[in-house]
């Protein structure tokens, strides 16, 4: 009998990827592993047109059918079905089945106006209290303000994962996990806010139906399965790329804080109900759904981002494998840097858009009297300490607004693998960081799937058990002394 296989489409705002995981029973008798192998790796580049700046969303399901296609052809027979996360927030419109128009990037300028619009309407107090989330300016409702006469012509909303979930299926559904970053979910994810959506101008019957993690989608359509080489299933999992990798956080209780760290850093806690206090909200936290109904605390921090685009500026012309060998390089000349280090706002809006990230660092140092940093290495040690200190004052303001007891802090995602970074997060809170594992979107995506197919117990801790077994995990200790406590990211001092 061949082995049952799952297929994760991982989605992430720089790169996607095909993963198959096979379930093994552990040689020493300990629970079973996710064996986890990558079939295809392919870039999400953006695309600027005259209007703006948008996901190429049509090369990403081409690349996505040839994932899978790879994974079938390479284990036929093996694949039980399909899974399939993304980032947050961004959409297509579609009529009739159609897509209108090419789904813009959340980093598009267009943002601000969306914002003046629904704020017209709905007050930031009374929104935050609504759907819980934090302010920014990319949040799905704000997006969806400045679409005028083409949401008139709609007749569905899709959520990236939704819409290339609809692509392989021909099902409309929004999965609940991603819905609860549109902020038009109720706060706890009960269901759509239909009357915050008449108010802010989005008509309530774009909204497709709400389903949960673990919930069967459906199956390929006939032409799709002749293209992949099989009619597979799909299965809805924590849609949501940090919904998937808090699943594959490796703890073993509660007292933990999260930092799931790629392009974005994404920084808090797993709870059993959302915080909707005036603290939480003018501290810039939001509630967003998890998996079996958690909700995660947690506060958006700018993230690898920084690296990544000061890599781009500095080296345009560069391959992926080449500008990861510079970064391991910057990060060893980093680790090096002596003397005073910046320590900036890492979620100053002007390192949102892309563009001179190392011009822009710069720049604000000089305006708040911080330390100029000149070289690359200096420019990368500066990102490192900056982004640890935003870690570290997001975990700490999370245990407190939450009045949540935190004893260690799992990193996953890939600054798992930046070790200057996981050290100075340890030594920045004062805890043990477990660094691991990196591949945590796909390996969550992976989990629910198989608990769904009735291979793994009903528990989350069940999951976080394979998770463990799964894949390695590194420990740093901090290295400070004992009482010192992480400053402040709004007063983030010297390091």
């Amino acid at each position: 009998m061949s082995e049952q296989a799952f297929a994760a489409v991982d989605l992430g705002a720089t790169s996607g990827r095909v993963v198959l995981g096979h379930l093994q029973e552990d040689a020493a008798g300990a629970g079973p592993a996710l064996r986890v192998r990558h079939v295809a790796r392919f870039a999400n580049d953006p695309v600027r047109t005259r209007d703006g700046l948008h996901w190429n969303v049509l090369e990403l399901y081409r690349q996505v059918l040839l994932g899978l296609a790879a994974a079938q052809r390479h284990h036929p027979g093996e694949i039980a079905s399909v899974g399939i996360d993304s980032w947050a927030v961004d959409y297509g419109l579609l009529a009739g089945g159609r897509l209108l128009g090419t789904p813009f990037h959340y980093r598009d300028s267009r943002n601000e106006a969306g914002v003046d619009t629904v704020h017209a309407r709905v007050g930031a107090k009374e929104l935050f209290a609504r759907n819980g989330l934090q302010h920014l300016p990319f949040n799905t409702l704000f997006q969806l303000a400045t679409e005028g006469t083409l949401l008139e012509a709609a007749d569905t909303v899709l959520l990236i994962p939704d819409l290339i979930g609809f692509w392989l299926t021909g099902a409309v559904v929004a999965e609940r996990t991603n819905a609860s970053t549109t902020g038009l979910l109720t706060a706890g994810g009960d269901g759509w806010d239909l009357d915050l959506a008449r108010r802010v101008g989005v008509y309530p019957h774009l909204l497709p139906a709400l389903v949960d993690p673990g919930t069967p989608v459906g199956r390929l359509t006939p032409d799709v399965a002749e293209t992949v080489g099989a009619a597979l299933d799909v299965v809805a999992v924590g849609s949501h790329d940090t919904a998937s990798a808090v699943v594959a956080v490796p703890a073993t209780g509660d007292d933990f804080a999260y930092v799931s760290c790629g392009t974005w850093g994404l920084v808090g806690l797993e709870l059993k109900d959302p915080v909707l206090t005036g603290d939480a909200r003018t501290a810039g936290f939001t509630n967003e759904g998890g998996v079996d109904g958690r909700t995660r605390f947690l506060k958006n921090v700018m993230g690898l981002w920084l690296l990544s685009e000061s890599l781009r500026q500095w080296n345009p012309a560069a391959t992926d494998a080449e500008r990861s060998a510079e970064l391991s390089d910057l990060l060893d000349a980093a680790a090096r840097v002596t003397g005073p280090v910046a320590v900036f706002d890492v979620n100053d809006p002007a390192f949102l858009p892309p563009g001179d990230v190392p011009g822009r660092i710069r720049n604000w140092c000089r305006a708040h009297g911080e330390p100029v940093p000149d070289t690359p290495a200096q420019v990368v040690r500066s990102v490192v300490e900056s982004l640890a200190v935003a870690f570290a004052a997001a975990v700490a303001d999370a245990a407190r607004l939450a009045d949540h007891d935190v004893r260690v802090v799992h990193l996953v995602g890939g600054g798992a693998l930046n070790t200057l970074l996981c050290q100075l997060t340890a030594d920045r809170t004062g805890l043990p960081v477990l660094a691991g594992p990196v591949e945590a979107t796909a390996l969550g995506n992976l989990l629910v799937q198989a608990r769904a197919a009735g291979r793994l117990g009903p528990d989350l801790d069940d999951l976080r058990a394979v998770a463990r077994a799964s894949a390695g995990v590194v420990r740093y200790a901090p290295r400070h002394q004992p009482g010192q406590t992480p400053r402040s990211a709004s007063d983030p001092g010297k390091p």
